[in-house]
């Protein structure tokens, strides 16, 4: 079979930028003179460099064996080096049993690689046909994976034994494994590209802005929206990429610009359950936020939640060990945060959600925002109950309270917002405050010493 014609090849040469591929280790093979299953190479995505390797159901089946995990070791090794992003497309049969423990041997040579550059550069998995067993466990390890509806099996225990359903693309997404659901193939491939324009190449290059037709003062109409809508309002027109969709759907987690600037966004869906913070929800934000910090992507941070999940099912899940997750994940980020209370924030959910206690640079609100320790009902059955009278009905008191106990001008007095915005400032504030931020560090510059007085 001539080199560039089998099915691995091609899959990764649809990857790149017309003409800009290049293969590497392309006749390594095998002591019974088969060529390994996977080819690796590089080449340009929207003229970035970008490494990419492709297992070859054409060669052996994609068997996994140590020269697979060699060449890929190396191509790693080279992005590394050069600080570029990694794209692994997945379609194996599994590992060359008649390698016995070698092959097992080589799998832990490609969970090493991935695990050591997780958090260096950026890598995006996209399932193109069947990824089981240890290779399952490799590609969850990836930041993004991607699968394509009716052709990515993505398991580690064999559906026939398990469940039929397990591995199909759909399954993955609603249990979490997967990250984004592609209609086809092309689908999969523009998808990972446009990933690759917004993300940064490495952990060193911090936040950049891509050029951008969309306005940046451009004024909005938030009014009754909330969850998806409300990004896809706020943030540059048609840059949202959501990441999770359909796990955990009470919570939104994804990427957009904000005036050309890539940004992660964490969201209260509050069109599901009132966007009440459930376990399943917080680890998912928790992984945004952990991804952005590790390459100094603006975390943007929209709450509208009625608080923390109550029942049997959520204690079952850990809840507090997942709320716990979160908090750390935004106490621990030294990226850039914004967050905006657009709605409601009850609760815990005011202090999880991206809290300036939990260190946000800024914290914005619009003036209908609620902001109560507890739903404002609860509270005045809790602290105002005996204030009712044949004069003075609890609604009256709701409403008193939102206006005296839980309006954001009342708690801004504390300083724990910043500032209350016109709602038709919004992505306007959004985005000078990313600008702003964009050069956060850490740490305070080195000084040599203080400037004398005259």
């Amino acid at each position: 079979m001539e080199k560039g014609t089998t099915v691995g090849s091609q899959k990764i040469a649809a990857l790149f930028d017309d003409g800009t591929f290049v293969e590497t280790g392309a006749f390594v093979k095998r002591a019974d003179g088969a060529v390994t299953g996977v080819v690796c190479g590089y080449g340009a995505i929207g003229g970035k460099l970008v490494y990419a390797f492709s297992q070859d159901s054409d060669r052996t089946r994609g068997a996994f064996d140590a020269l697979q995990a060699e060449k890929i070791a190396k191509l790693y090794e080279l992005a590394m080096k050069n600080g570029a992003p990694v794209i692994g497309m997945f379609d194996s049969a599994g590992a060359m049993i008649g390698d016995g423990a070698n092959a097992m041997a080589a799998y832990g040579k490609l969970l090493r690689v991935v695990s050591d550059a997780s958090g260096v550069i950026p890598q995006i998995a996209i399932i193109t046909g069947i990824c089981s067993g240890m290779s399952a466990t490799v590609a969850a390890m990836f930041d993004v994976v991607v699968t394509i509806k009716e052709a990515s099996k993505l398991f580690v225990n064999a559906p026939f034994l398990i469940g039929k359903e397990v591995g199909e693309a759909e399954y993955t997404m609603q249990s979490g494994l997967a990250s984004v659901l592609a209609e086809d193939e092309a689908d999969a491939i523009a998808k990972a590209c446009k990933l690759i324009e917004l993300l940064p190449a490495n952990n060193e290059e911090g936040s950049f802005a891509n050029e951008n037709s969309d306005d940046e003062n451009r004024q909005v109409s938030v009014e009754g929206v909330c969850g998806k809508a409300l990004i896809d309002t706020v943030v540059d027109a048609e840059s949202f990429v959501e990441l999770g969709a359909g796990y955990a759907e009470e919570m939104i987690t994804g990427i957009a610009t904000f005036g050309g600037v890539t940004c992660g966004i964490v969201a209260n869906n509050a069109e599901s359950a009132d966007g009440v913070i459930t376990a399943k929800g917080a680890a998912k934000a928790a992984k945004l936020i952990s991804f952005c910090d590790a390459f100094s992507i603006p975390v943007v941070t929209l709450t509208d939640s009625i608080g923390v999940e109550m029942s049997r099912e959520a204690e079952d899940n850990a809840l507090a060990t997942q709320l716990g997750k979160l908090a750390m994940a935004y106490a621990s980020a030294t990226t850039a945060k914004v967050t905006v209370v657009a709605g409601k924030a009850y609760g815990a959910a005011f202090t999880l959600m991206g809290s300036k206690a939990l260190g946000a640079d800024m914290v914005y609100a619009l003036p209908e925002a609620v902001i109560s320790v507890m739903a404002p009902a609860s509270a005045v059955a809790f602290l105002w109950n005996d204030k009712i009278t044949e004069t003075v009905s609890r609604a009256d008191l709701e409403k008193e309270w939102k206006e005296k106990c839980a309006s954001a001008e009342a708690v801004a007095c504390d300083g724990s917002i910043d500032d209350v915005i016109a709602p038709a400032e919004l992505r306007q504030r959004i985005c000078a405050a990313v600008y702003m931020l964009m050069m956060k560090n850490g740490v305070a510059p080195a000084r040599k010493h203080c400037n004398l007085p005259l």
